[in-house]
């Protein structure tokens, strides 16, 4: 059985990387914008972007909904209604 504090270790990594790639790729748009690059070169960093983020946020609720499920009694753990609220609010 893997640690969870090693687990939770991952995730966190995973998600600070996706963030960053994300934060790289948006100073990426805003110099486009600066420069005058094409129309379609700026759409496509900002699809980019907007995946990296919806990537981050899919890793940070199925994260929780791991740590609800092998610890569905943990204090301050969000409920599944909370869990789905914040699902959905990515979609």
């Amino acid at each position: 059985m893997i640690d969870k504090s090693v687990e939770a270790q991952d995730s966190q990594r995973k998600i600070e990387n996706r963030l960053r790639r994300a934060h790289g790729q948006l100073a990426a748009v805003i110099a486009a914008v600066e420069s005058d690059a094409p129309c379609r070169d700026i759409v496509q960093q900002l699809s980019a972007v907007s995946k990296a983020i919806d990537r981050a946020g899919f890793l940070v609720v199925s994260t929780a909904l791991k740590e609800c499920l092998t610890n569905p009694d943990g204090e301050g753990e969000l409920d599944a209604g909370e869990l789905e609220k914040l699902f959905l609010s990515l979609a």
